[in-house]
Protein backbone atom coordinates (compact mmCIF):
# COMPACT_ATOMS: atom_id res chain seq x y z
CA UNK A 1 0.00 0.00 0.00
CA UNK A 2 1.25 3.51 -0.81
CA UNK A 3 2.77 5.78 1.79
CA UNK A 4 2.26 9.53 1.72
CA UNK A 5 4.31 12.26 3.35
CA UNK A 6 2.06 15.21 4.09
CA UNK A 7 3.68 18.46 5.16
CA UNK A 8 2.26 21.82 6.16
CA UNK A 9 4.99 24.43 6.06
CA UNK A 10 5.07 27.96 7.48
CA UNK A 11 8.14 29.60 5.92
CA UNK A 12 9.84 32.28 8.02
CA UNK A 13 13.04 32.63 5.92
CA UNK A 14 12.09 32.63 2.23
CA UNK A 15 15.68 32.95 1.02
CA UNK A 16 16.82 29.84 2.89
CA UNK A 17 13.68 27.97 1.88
CA UNK A 18 14.40 28.68 -1.79
CA UNK A 19 17.80 27.03 -1.28
CA UNK A 20 16.03 23.99 0.18
CA UNK A 21 13.49 23.44 -2.60
CA UNK A 22 15.83 22.31 -5.42
CA UNK A 23 17.72 19.98 -3.08
CA UNK A 24 14.72 17.73 -2.40
CA UNK A 25 13.76 16.19 -5.80
CA UNK A 26 17.06 14.28 -6.22
CA UNK A 27 16.58 12.73 -2.76
CA UNK A 28 13.01 11.70 -3.63
CA UNK A 29 14.06 9.98 -6.85
CA UNK A 30 16.32 7.59 -4.95
CA UNK A 31 13.37 6.36 -2.87
CA UNK A 32 10.71 6.42 -5.59
CA UNK A 33 8.95 9.48 -4.19
CA UNK A 34 6.85 11.72 -6.38
CA UNK A 35 5.09 15.00 -5.69
CA UNK A 36 1.31 14.86 -5.68
CA UNK A 37 0.94 18.40 -4.32
CA UNK A 38 3.82 20.88 -4.14
CA UNK A 39 2.68 24.16 -2.67
CA UNK A 40 0.34 26.18 -4.82
CA UNK A 41 -2.77 28.11 -3.88
CA UNK A 42 -5.00 26.52 -1.27
CA UNK A 43 -8.29 27.35 0.38
CA UNK A 44 -8.88 26.32 3.98
CA UNK A 45 -12.54 25.38 4.46
CA UNK A 46 -12.23 24.11 8.05
CA UNK A 47 -9.65 24.47 10.80
CA UNK A 48 -6.32 26.26 10.61
CA UNK A 49 -3.72 25.30 8.00
CA UNK A 50 -0.26 26.60 7.28
CA UNK A 51 0.12 28.56 4.04
CA UNK A 52 1.97 25.81 2.12
CA UNK A 53 1.02 22.13 1.78
CA UNK A 54 3.09 19.36 0.16
CA UNK A 55 2.05 15.74 -0.47
CA UNK A 56 4.63 13.18 -1.64
CA UNK A 57 3.70 9.62 -2.67
CA UNK A 58 5.94 6.58 -2.11
CA UNK A 59 5.36 2.90 -2.88
CA UNK A 60 5.00 2.20 0.86
CA UNK A 61 5.16 3.76 4.31
CA UNK A 62 8.52 2.02 4.73
CA UNK A 63 9.91 3.78 1.63
CA UNK A 64 8.58 7.11 2.87
CA UNK A 65 10.23 6.61 6.26
CA UNK A 66 13.48 5.46 4.66
CA UNK A 67 13.57 8.69 2.62
CA UNK A 68 12.79 10.88 5.64
CA UNK A 69 15.53 9.21 7.71
CA UNK A 70 18.05 9.01 4.85
CA UNK A 71 21.51 10.54 4.72
CA UNK A 72 20.53 12.09 1.39
CA UNK A 73 17.69 14.08 2.96
CA UNK A 74 19.50 14.98 6.22
CA UNK A 75 21.12 18.22 5.00
CA UNK A 76 18.02 19.50 3.14
CA UNK A 77 15.89 18.63 6.17
CA UNK A 78 18.18 20.66 8.45
CA UNK A 79 17.92 23.59 6.02
CA UNK A 80 14.11 23.32 6.02
CA UNK A 81 14.10 23.28 9.83
CA UNK A 82 16.14 26.50 9.87
CA UNK A 83 13.88 28.22 7.31
CA UNK A 84 10.41 27.13 8.42
CA UNK A 85 8.13 25.51 10.95
CA UNK A 86 6.21 22.45 9.79
CA UNK A 87 3.81 19.67 10.63
CA UNK A 88 4.87 16.47 8.85
CA UNK A 89 3.29 13.05 8.91
CA UNK A 90 3.46 9.77 7.05
CA UNK A 91 0.13 8.18 6.17
CA UNK A 92 -0.68 4.81 4.63
CA UNK A 93 -3.14 5.19 1.79
CA UNK A 94 -4.46 3.92 -1.52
Amino acid sequence: MAGYVIVQVDVHDAEKFEQYRPQVPPTLEQYGGEYVVRGGPQECLEGTWHPRTVVIKFASVEKARAWYDSEEYAAPKALRHSASNANLLIVEGA
